[in-house]
């Protein structure tokens, strides 16, 4: 089953936490705490913590968000975890992964597996989808 949405970041928090020991790169690695809001198919809210290597100034690098989901797919309630990640040379996103994680479901969508995919259309609107199965 596919559920479509669109989503809005409400919070994006950088946070003090650095790799330990400091290992000095091209591009340092941040950690921020972010917030978002969807609705759709997909209705509700999440809690991420992101991670990236990133230059502001050329919008080249990688990052990897790990987000808990809470709300409704398909009007089922419940929650659950996702992963995901992507890398930009500036204007386009490559090495895209994205997956539910496995026995992380919550009421009606407890035993929910799959993946999905995110995009941004040239307006700026995000967008998200979960193709997902209930075992």
């Amino acid at each position: 089953m596919r559920a479509d949405a669109t989503f809005a970041v409400k919070a994006f928090v950088p946070t003090e936490l650095k790799p330990e020991p400091a290992v000095f790169t091209g591009l340092p690695v941040g950690v921020a705490t972010m917030e978002k809001r969807f609705d759709g198919e997909a209705a509700g809210r999440s809690a991420t913590l992101f991670t990236a290597a990133f230059d502001q100034t050329t919008g080249v690098g990688t990052y990897v968000a790990m987000e808990s989901f809470e709300g409704s797919l398909h009007g089922r309630e419940g929650a659950f975890n996702f992963v995901h990640s992507a890398t930009t040379s500036g204007s386009d996103r490559t090495a895209e992964f994205f997956t539910i994680v496995p026995s992380s479901g919550t009421g009606e969508l407890a035993g929910i597996a799959g993946a999905g995919g995110m995009a941004v259309d040239a307006d700026g609107t995000h967008r998200i989808w979960f193709e997902y199965e209930l075992g």
